[in-house]
């Protein structure tokens, strides 16, 4: 939630967020988060450590490997016709067409299931799942992401809560740590072109799979 609250204001500032898509996806993810939450309590940590690190590598693969599938032609009154503005594109001035709506918001459910069960947010699912199946800009994914983490967290939140495994004090002095980062985060986003925005995340995505790889095996 920390996360989501540093970097979605200055998105939803700029308007690269898509409000009205990422409150549609939330209604379903919101419902997996819930579903995740319960399972989870249930599972061994090594379970979930491997869970966490299959679905990082099918991130970083994805997000490595996929063109970004941005329709060109775009229908007069489509209400799935957005803009934003991106500085670093030529025109700064861009228009995308979501597509695959209704499979979208189905598969976000999962997304949510994922991220209540393994801590990490959704963003790892929900940005690829919106840049590469309904062809939402990457930029504009990254940052309707970071205002969804926040809702689907607490969703999760709540169940954890009740059962007693969350770690108050341990949470407090990690969110300090999470907010600042999603503001210098923020501003490096915003300065970088999609594919290399892409490729950066396909990395980062790698490394935190090995990092959980390794705490799972015993080696770390």
């Amino acid at each position: 939630m920390a996360t989501s609250t540093g970097s979605a204001s200055g998105y939803v500032r700029k308007g690269v967020s898509n409000i009205r898509l990422g409150m549609m996806m939330e209604i379903t993810t919101c419902a997996g988060a819930i579903i995740g939450a319960a399972v989870a309590i249930y599972l061994d940590n090594t379970v979930l450590l491997v869970i966490f690190s299959c679905v990082m590598l099918y991130s970083g693969f994805k997000m490595a490997v996929s063109p970004e599938k941005l329709t060109v032609e775009h229908e007069e009154g489509d209400p799935m016709t957005f803009e934003y503005e991106d500085p670093t594109a030529d025109p700064p001035r861009q228009k995308y067409t979501v597509k695959n709506v209704k499979s979208g918001m189905a598969l976000c459910t999962v997304a949510g299931a994922v991220s209540s069960m393994t801590g990490v947010g959704g963003g790892a699912i929900k940005v690829p799942l919106m840049n590469i199946h309904m062809h939402v800009p990457v930029k504009v994914a990254s940052a309707t992401s970071s205002y969804m983490i926040g809702i689907t967290a607490l969703s999760g939140a709540v169940i954890y809560f009740i059962h007693g495994d969350i770690l108050l004090d341990v949470a407090a002095a990690v969110a300090v740590g999470a907010y600042v980062g999603a503001l210098i985060g923020t501003r490096i986003a915003s300065k970088v072109n999609a594919k290399s925005l892409k490729r950066y995340m396909s990395v980062v995505f790698f490394a935190i799979a090995a990092i959980m790889f390794c705490e799972a095996g015993g080696i770390l």
